[in-house]
C-alpha cells in the first residue's frame, strides 16, 4: 500500500500516527491538509528503519550530536538534525533541517525496512478537547477508515507523544518534553 501511494495509520513507540510514502507527494499534501498544515512546506518527520537509512537523508557531523541519536534511537524521541540535499527534492521546497524518528516499535520499523525508505509521520490527534491522542485502535479506525487506505492494530498506544529535540542550533534543545527523556 504504502508502494503504491497510500495513507496508512500505524502504532509507534508513543501514540498512532499516519503516514505515506516519501515518494507520495499527493498523498503528503492530503495529509498536511487534513492536519491544517501547510501542503508544500508539512511540518512533519520521517521514520528511518536504523541509522544507515538515516545517513542517506541527513547530515550529522557533530560527533556530540551523532552519538546522542545513537544512545536514543531507537526510542521515543523526533530529533530536528540538519537535511542534506535529498529533502528539498522531496518537499519541492528550501527545506534546511527535517525531524526524524526512528522509533522503538516492530511494526513501523519493519515497514520502513520493507519499503527500503523512510516514511512521513505525524501523529494522530483526537478532534475531542478533553483526549489528546486516541490510543485505542477501534476507535482509530472508527475515526480515520474514511482517509486512511490501511489502520494497522498495534494493540492499544500510549497517550503521550515523543519528546521533540533541535540539534540544529550549535546547543541541544528539548523543544517538547514528551515520553522519552533524553540521556546525554
Amino acid at each position: 500500500m504504502l508502494e503504491t501511494g497510500g495513507v496508512v495509520i500505524y502504532p509507534t513507540d508513543t501514540i498512532y500516527a499516519i503516514g505515506c510514502d516519501i515518494k507520495a507527494n499527493k498523498s503528503i499534501e492530503e495529509i498536511a491538509k487534513y492536519k491544517g498544515l501547510n501542503p508544500t512546506n508539512p511540518d512533519m518527520s520521517l521514520i528511518f528503519h536504523d541509522m544507515s537509512q538515516l545517513s542517506r537523508y541527513t547530515v550529522i557531523r557533530d560527533n556530540v550530536i551523532f552519538k546522542l541519536l545513537k544512545r536514543n534511537l531507537p526510542g521515543p524521541f523526533t530529533f530536528i538534525v540538519q537535511a542534506n540535499n535529498q529533502i528539498p527534492k522531496l518537499f519541492k521546497n528550501k527545506k534546511k533541517t527535517v525531524g526524524i524518528r526512528i522509533p522503538d516499535n516492530k511494526i513501523v520499523l519493519e515497514l520502513v525496512k520493507e519499503l527500503d525508505r523512510p516514511i512521513i509521520t505525524t501523529s494522530i490527534h483526537d478532534p475531542d478537547a478533553v483526549i489528546e491522542y486516541t490510543t485505542d485502535p477501534e476507535l482509530i479506525y472508527e475515526k480515520f477508515r474514511d482517509f486512511a487506505d490501511i489502520i494497522i492494530d498495534g494493540g492499544y498506544g500510549k497517550n503521550e507523544a515523543s519528546t521533540v529535540v533541535d540539534c540544529t542550533s550549535g546547543e541541544i534543545k528539548i523543544i517538547r518534553q514528551g515520553l522519552g527523556i533524553l540521556e546525554f
